[in-house]
Formats: structure tokens, sequence, C-alpha cells
């Protein structure tokens, strides 16, 4: 442990700067390695895909649990707004429509995708 010790000590001293720079990109590797796993966890689980929909659900959210590419959904793509992270419950809201026919609609453009994409 105490020549471990020493490297990290005639590093600080001679090489501070890479040092740094070393350890913060060991500590974002990290971050985004657990993030992936999370993430790869989560969407393996068979009971995260083909959820009925929902007004809670994002459009980012439905796409990947119907596993389609967003702009399948037929939602409008990101604005200034975002429209990826306002739920379904907003954009129907924003449309002026129902959270139904919302629901209707991006169920149909989902099952038109699958149907050209089998």
């Amino acid at each position: 442990m105490s020549g471990a010790m020493a490297r990290l000590r005639h590093l600080w001293a001679h090489h501070r700067a890479a040092l740094v720079v070393f350890v913060l990109a060991l500590v974002v590797t990290l971050v985004l390695a657990v993030r992936a796993t999370v993430f790869a966890v989560y969407w393996l689980d068979p009971a995260h895909r083909d959820q009925p929909l929902a007004g809670w659900m994002t459009p980012r959210y439905v796409a990947h649990s119907y596993a389609v590419p967003p702009e399948a959904l037929g939602l409008p793509p990101p604005g200034p707004d975002d429209p990826r992270r306002m739920t379904l419950d907003q954009i129907a809201a924003q449309r002026g429509e129902s959270l139904d026919a919302l629901i209707a609609e991006v169920s149909a453009a989902v099952a038109a995708w699958r149907a050209a994409h089998p």
C-alpha cells in the first residue's frame, strides 16, 4: 500500500493536472457505466415492454417500451418546449384534444410502423 501512496504523491507533485484529468475521466466513465447498466436492466425486464399507454408516459418512454423510433409515434419533433420531455397528458392538453384520442393516435402509429417493419 505504501508503494501506491508513494506513486500517488509523486504524481500529485509532478503531474497534478494529468492526475486530476485522469480522476475526472475515471469518475465520468464510472457514472456513465452505472447509468447504462441501470438503463439496460430496466428495459430488458419484460414488464416494461409494450406497457398500456398512459398519460404519465413521455414519447421517449413509449418509444422505448414499444421498441420503435420516436418519430414513428406520429408526434411532432422536439421543439422549444422539447416534447420528448412532455407527458402524453401535456401533449394532449397542448393540442386541445383528449388523452384517449392521443393514445389512439399513438397506438395506430405504433401498429403502422410495426406492420411496415416486421
